[in-house]
């Protein structure tokens, strides 16, 4: 199969579809590529060692989207991408469609075989794919909330750890999972004190022995959620419903019962984001302020480290996309996991939890 890589074009986006090294795996295995000329600067990979990896460099994404039968990249295509795609053709992306029916819509349009990274499966029903993504947003999540905490940033002046004899930051995580999980090990490791939301008890004793009692735990009502963000300098937003919208943990009448300039900081925003006055930034311009409360929303987070995430996200891909390419769609008749992953085939939306999102037939 001719598999091609385009530059990736979001706001800030330094990532790159596949790496050198998986393009060596993809040629090993029998199968030829293109990259699109600079697609891995990002990543401080040049064309010329793509070349040695095997890959043919072309000049413009449009030959890339032309030519290949499957493309590989790391965003969700945008508008002047989604017109190029083309019924026959396979990509292999995170898509997160259930906040974007345009999007949706495009890539019915297009007739193409549109395969999501964030709702493949594994034999245990977790995400193999996103779990990468989801490490590394939620180490950044910390990075980004002790940035928008400094005065400078118009937070709260506040160091997350503290100093002997000063109060450390509170900082509050809704969700146990991934995202969670790394967020509060970050937290907790500058010193924080960390309590953590979720709504699954059996998650919660897990957490507990994980952490060593380090991080506090609470089943996830609506009165808990008051009571903890009403303390918090900090409130990471971690929820994950797989394929659907993210559920709205924080209401704007919420927003009142917290400290002035505490900060918000939504990685679930690439499904819609759990809080009610979340909408999508980027890296560019990170925060905004809502009712006195910093919200920091960068739908690609990990593009801020493009060299850890590009890598991480290969390592995990790479299985799935061999398969794509050595038997296309029949791929889906013999790997379960990567059928949960297709998301638009035929001009429809195949995944149902997707599409009752999108409130699709």
């Amino acid at each position: 199969m001719l598999v091609g890589v385009p530059k990736e074009i979001k706001n800030h986006e330094y990532r790159v579809g596949l790496t050198p090294g998986a393009i060596r795996e993809y040629v090993a295995a029998g199968h030829t590529a293109i990259v699109e000329t600079n697609a891995g600067a990002g990543i401080g990979a040049s064309d010329d060692v793509y070349r040695a990896a095997g890959a043919d460099i072309v000049d413009t994404a449009e030959e890339v989207f032309a030519r290949a039968e499957m493309v590989v990249k790391v965003k969700e295509p945008q508008p002047s991408e989604w017109v190029q795609l083309r019924e026959g053709q396979i990509l292999f992306t995170y898509l997160h469609l259930a906040p974007d029916p345009e999007q949706a819509k495009g890539l019915m349009a297009s007739g193409v075989t549109a395969v999501a990274y964030e709702t493949v499966t594994d034999a245990t029903g977790g995400l193999p794919l996103l779990a990468p993504m989801s490490e590394v947003a939620g180490r950044l999540s910390i990075e980004a909330a002790g940035t928008a905490l400094k005065a400078v940033s118009g937070g709260r002046g506040l160091l997350l750890g503290g100093v002997p004899g000063v109060q450390a930051a509170r900082v509050v995580v809704l969700g146990g999972g991934v995202v969670g999980t790394h967020a509060a090990r970050m937290a907790a490791g500058l010193g924080a004190e960390v309590t953590i939301i979720d709504r699954s008890i059996p998650r919660l004793r897990q957490l507990d022995e994980l952490f060593h009692g380090r991080v506090r735990t609470r089943v996830s009502t609506i009165q808990s959620i008051e009571d903890e963000i009403a303390e918090a300098d900090v409130v990471i937003g971690a929820v994950l419903v797989p394929g659907a919208s993210a559920p709205k943990l924080v209401t704007r009448p919420m927003l009142g019962l917290m400290k002035p300039r505490a900060v918000l900081v939504d990685v679930a925003i690439d499904q819609g984001g759990c809080f009610e006055t979340s909408h999508a930034t980027t890296h560019a311009d990170p925060t905004y302020e809502v009712d006195g409360i910093i919200h920091y929303c960068v739908a690609n987070m990990p593009g801020a480290v493009p060299l850890t995430s590009s890598h991480a996200l290969n390592n995990a891909t790479l299985p799935y996309g061999l398969a794509l390419a050595q038997d296309g769609v029949k791929a889906f008749d013999t790997n379960p996991g990567l059928k949960e992953g297709l998301n638009v085939q035929g001009g429809h939306i195949v995944n149902k939890v997707v599409a009752d999102s999108l409130h699709f037939a």
